[in-house]
């Protein structure tokens, strides 16, 4: 079906349609355009978009957005990162549906395809939702244009490192509703202290449409100050966690034999009992607030519940990995290789702890943006380390100096410099029986332990 005709998009841009042309979907990476794409040609410091479009065009691409002349059908305006944004603003414009935002310090993106997935099962197809990690000033505005007219949700997760960044984004976004999983330290070293980092996460109500709801975590040090900025904009406020004073929250959690947790929750003034797939109490409160903010769209809870007993981790966030490293009874995995802060940190490594295994291993990459108490943040990480059973640390990059020296005559460990030197010690002590966690900043590179071990012993 056609997303975008060349008229719609000159009329949304106010730019000038070279041709005639009808395109399905939407990318601005050239890598990533298929038939019937529309390429945006963005200009960046290091490369200028418009140097693909013969690359596009050969692979299919419907249409281009342009800021200068060209022979291919296209689109030509002022700018195409303006025109990018007025593309997402129209689609959200003309867009009867439901969305929701959702930001946080951990658990966006996992909170985001929950949530996707407990409205899509309601409403087949017509649950829409940003890609990826596509969170930031061009990922939201594309993942806005990428949303058909018709759809009934749109979900988008909202991400930023600086005061006014959120602000920005919802802006665009308008939600109905709006989620904060938690507050915690990331980014910290662009931020006075914490409280600032709430402050920043709160900016996400100001986009609320009028009567939209403010999805709060209870149990979090910072909840009075979201609530006060919630109401400061006059949102319906609703909280989630697992304390008793909570809107939303779990009554009894019981571990499933599988390693998923079943959940008998409070919902407002209803019980609901649901499982989750996934091992981990933090899925357990991100899966509350995805239940609140479903209701709070008028999607069916009770499907909502259905869907997340049927959801599997995600490459770099929680998904498992079945190797044999000598071709025995094999060994698992937990892939959680995308990022890492304390929060994070701490949440995987009980999830580590609860898993039966011969050998527990973690490979644990340093942590970034933590400002000046970065060594302390890390050496926090030795009383988790220990509390998890991990038999064997691979601690990798400069900033995991810290913990090598807080594990020091604790837990065996080896501190090496990259990821790849972290692979080769990896290998050294795999054996079969083993739960390896693999976990550290994006930044590190850890991922390629992942492919490593899926392409070569999997």
């Amino acid at each position: 079906m056609t997303l975008w005709a060349a008229a719609e998009i000159a009329a949304a841009t106010g730019g000038t349609a070279l041709a005639d042309f009808a395109a399905t979907g939407v990318a601005f990476d050239s890598r990533e355009v298929g038939p019937g794409d529309l390429f945006v040609a963005l200009k960046g410091t290091a490369t200028d978009g418009h140097r693909y479009l013969d690359d596009v065009f050969a692979r299919g691409a419907a249409g281009a957005l342009v800021s200068q002349p060209t022979a291919h059908p296209a689109v030509q305006v002022s700018d195409t990162m303006v025109a990018l944004q007025q593309l997402g603003a129209a689609a959200r414009a003309r867009m009867a549906g439901k969305v929701i935002g959702v930001t946080g310090s951990v658990g966006k993106t996992g909170t985001k395809e929950m949530l996707f997935a407990a409205l899509d099962r309601g409403a087949p197809g017509a649950a829409h939702r940003s890609v990826k990690s596509y969170n930031n000033h061009t990922g939201v505005p594309l993942s806005l244009a990428r949303m058909p007219a018709d759809a009934r949700y749109g979900v988008f997760e909202m991400g930023m490192n600086h005061a006014g960044e959120l602000a920005a984004l919802t802006r665009l976004v308008r939600p109905h509703v709006a989620i904060i999983t938690t507050v915690a330290s990331v980014h910290l070293e662009h931020f006075r202290d914490e409280a600032g980092i709430a402050d920043a996460k709160a900016e996400i109500f100001e986009g609320l449409e009028p009567g939209g709801a403010a999805i709060i975590p209870y149990d979090n040090v910072h909840r009075d100050r979201l609530i006060a900025a919630a109401r400061a904009v006059g949102a319906r406020i609703i909280t989630f966690g697992m304390s008793e004073g909570a809107n939303v929250r779990a009554r009894e959690v019981v571990r499933g034999a599988g390693g998923g947790s079943f959940v008998s929750a409070v919902l407002m003034e209803r019980e609901l009992g649901f499982t989750i797939g996934q091992p981990g109490e933090h899925l357990v409160t991100n899966a509350l607030a995805v239940l609140a903010a479903a209701e709070a769209v008028g999607g069916d809870v009770a499907v909502a519940g259905l869907a997340l007993a049927d959801m599997a981790g995600m490459a770099g966030r929680g998904a498992r990995v079945a190797v044999s490293p000598s071709g025995g009874g094999g060994a698992l995995v937990i892939d959680e290789s995308y990022n890492a802060n304390p929060t994070s940190m701490r949440a995987t490594l009980a999830v580590l702890g609860t898993e039966p295994a011969r050998r527990r291993i973690a490979v644990l990459g340093q942590m970034g943006e933590l400002g000046p108490d970065s060594a302390a943040f890390h050496a926090g990480l030795a009383a988790p380390v220990m509390a998890a059973g991990v038999a064997h640390a691979i601690l990798v990059g400069e900033g995991m100096l810290a913990l090598a020296n807080a594990l020091e005559g604790q837990v065996e460990f080896v501190h090496v410099a990259d990821a790849q030197a972290a692979m080769v010690a990896l290998n050294a002590v795999l054996r079969d029986g083993d739960v390896v966690l693999v976990k550290g900043s994006n930044a590190v590179g850890l991922s390629a332990i992942i492919a490593a071990l899926s392409g070569e012993r999997g």
